[in-house]
This record gives C-alpha cells, sequence and structure tokens, in this order.
C-alpha cells in the first residue's frame, strides 16, 4: 500500500492519494494556521475507526441475510495530552441503523467488530477506551 501527500495551499493544506486515485484533504488547526480545508489528521482517525467497523458490520450482517436500508455512524472522542502530543482518550461510536434487521445480530456484529476484526480499533485500543452503542429502526440495542 502507497499513499502520496503533496501540499495544495497555505502551509497546512496537504491532499492525500492512494494508488487507485482516490483523494482527500488535510488541513491543520486553525489555530496554527490551517484553513478549514480538510481533515485535521487525528479526526482521519475518528473517520477511520467509524468506517472500518461499519465495513464490518455491513459484512457481518449480509451474510446474515440481514437488510440494510440506512446506516449512518457518529464517533464522539477525547482527547487527553501526554507528555509533548496528545491521544485519544476516549473513543465513542453510534451505530445507527435502520431496515429488516433483528436487533441482536447488529449488536452482535459490533461487538464482534470491535473485539475481533476492525484493525482500525485494534491500534487505537492501548490508548483509547473505545465504546459504542447500537441503535435499530430507532431502538437501542446497547
Amino acid at each position: 500500500m502507497k499513499i502520496n501527500i503533496s501540499r495544495v495551499s497555505g502551509d497546512y493544506h496537504f491532499e492525500a492519494s492512494n494508488d487507485t486515485g482516490n483523494t482527500l484533504h488535510l488541513d491543520g488547526a486553525v489555530e496554527i494556521g490551517g484553513t478549514k480545508s480538510g481533515f485535521r489528521p487525528m479526526q482521519l482517525l475518528l473517520a477511520a475507526v467509524g468506517s472500518c467497523s461499519g465495513i464490518d458490520l455491513v459484512s457481518i450482517l449480509k451474510k446474515q441475510k440481514q437488510v440494510i436500508d440506512e446506516f449512518d455512524i457518529e464517533v464522539k472522542a477525547e482527547r487527553e495530552t501526554v507528555e509533548q502530543h496528545s491521544i485519544w482518550k476516549t473513543i465513542h461510536i453510534n451505530f445507527k441503523l435502520n431496515g429488516e434487521i433483528v436487533p441482536e445480530k447488529a449488536l452482535h456484529a459490533a461487538q464482534l467488530s470491535m473485539d475481533k476484526y476492525c484493525s482500525v480499533a485494534k491500534i487505537l485500543e492501548p490508548t483509547a477506551r473505545i465504546t459504542f452503542h447500537v441503535m435499530v429502526n430507532n431502538t437501542l440495542v446497547s
């Protein structure tokens, strides 16, 4: 795997591209001179854990013949300063699914993702406490 990153404009506005031509924009915080032109690097980690676990849920539920009509993921987190840098201290993921889905299957899929399959969660686990809730058809399952 290879990612290329090029500065686009200003001091901190970058564009990253992968080997299939997909791109995303990154930027620094406004406090250091960023211009809100893209995700900040730490935000990318939250997007990565949310989408990684989301891919797991879809994959598991499809194998179980569950029909997902809508799927939204909300990731909230708090940082903690350690020495000169900061890390994610807590990460909470809200999975919101609608469709013909057995609630217990969705909960089990989320648990499997967090405990076994989501590589991003496993990378963040040593420093962040990761929790989640599952809602199916507007009803809280966990």
